[in-house]
């Protein structure tokens, strides 16, 4: 995998990016926080619907989803690998993870509020990094079907238990 680029070089090409006029990063940070609320009221509908047995609640998901995706496309037009995923399952993160920093805010658990804040950001601004082809996502790849995860080369064709899943995800969220 090449080097990582330098402070230096990735303000450069954000700097570039700005002169050219290919971007504005104020209405794209307005538009990126537009694409957590909607993602927020699909997810809404969706529970709406499900707990309530009303099909025109799926109705309104979809026509939140694809107000959402069209809006998505504007900041993310290249869908190398999972980039449009990845980039749709940070700005959900995000979303969640400041409401749960507010609401840890106002029962008064400030440190852990502040911390949630803190990794809320470190998510979206992993989004800008992915957004501005700042990160090289070139080497990532997805793991096979049949595979648990990376390490697997087993290839089996037996469902996925529980267990299994669980595994997948914790070995996914290795560093």
């Amino acid at each position: 995998m090449d080097k990582q680029p330098t402070m230096e070089e990735l303000i450069e090409k954000v700097q570039k990016l700005k002169s050219t006029g290919e971007l504005d990063l104020s209405m794209e940070e307005d538009l990126s926080i537009a694409v957590m609320n909607l993602i927020s009221l699909e997810e809404h509908f969706y529970f709406t619907g499900a707990k309530t047995g009303k099909d025109n609640y799926f109705g309104l998901l979809e026509q939140t989803r694809e107000i959402r995706k069209q809006l998505l496309a504007k900041m993310i037009d290249v869908h190398e690998g999972e980039t449009w995923c990845i980039a749709k399952h940070l700005l959900a993160a995000t979303m969640r993870m400041i409401e749960v920093g507010t609401k840890l805010q106002s029962s008064g658990k400030k440190e852990e509020s502040q911390d949630m804040f803190k990794k809320a950001y470190e998510i979206y601004s992993l989004f800008w990094a992915l957004r501005l082809e700042l990160i090289d996502v070139v080497g990532m790849r997805k793991i096979g079907d049949n595979q648990l995860n990376i390490h697997d080369t087993s290839g089996s064709t037996k469902p996925m238990t529980k267990e299994d899943i669980i595994s997948k995800l914790v070995d996914c969220c290795k560093e």
